[in-house]
């Protein structure tokens, strides 16, 4: 093995954008369906199901808190990952301002999210 081999952080934003794609694929719709047109129309559950105070205890609880910052956290990275190799296909150069704002965002949320759904476990 050559010790010139160049280290990439690479790997781990498309690990983070595969996981968000493959949520996104098996979820999003579920979720959309569900909590847009399924409740609201009482066609599975009724109306009552999405109250504050039933989504308040779901993420009050460590399960419910993970899920929403799990799904929230890699679809953004999905969505941030792909803006920026969308770039190119656009024809604009991703340089390091385009690394910053597309990688930046979803890091600042994947904090804020955290950063607002552990007081809630406390």
């Amino acid at each position: 093995m050559s010790a010139n081999l160049k280290r990439s952080n690479q790997p781990i934003f498309w690990l983070l954008f595969g996981a968000g794609g493959m949520l996104s694929a098996l979820l999003g719709p579920m979720l959309v369906f569900i909590t847009g047109i399924a409740i609201p129309l009482g066609l599975i559950f009724s109306p009552e199901t999405m109250s504050y105070s039933h989504m308040h205890a779901f993420a009050h609880h460590w399960i419910g808190a993970g899920f929403i910052w799990v799904i929230v956290s890699l679809f953004l990275w999905h969505a941030g990952h792909r803006i920026f190799h969308s770039l190119h296909d656009v024809g604009i150069h991703a340089g390091t301002l385009a690394r910053i704002i597309c990688y930046g965002i979803p890091l600042l949320a994947t904090v804020l999210a955290a950063r607002s759904l552990i007081p809630s476990l406390i």
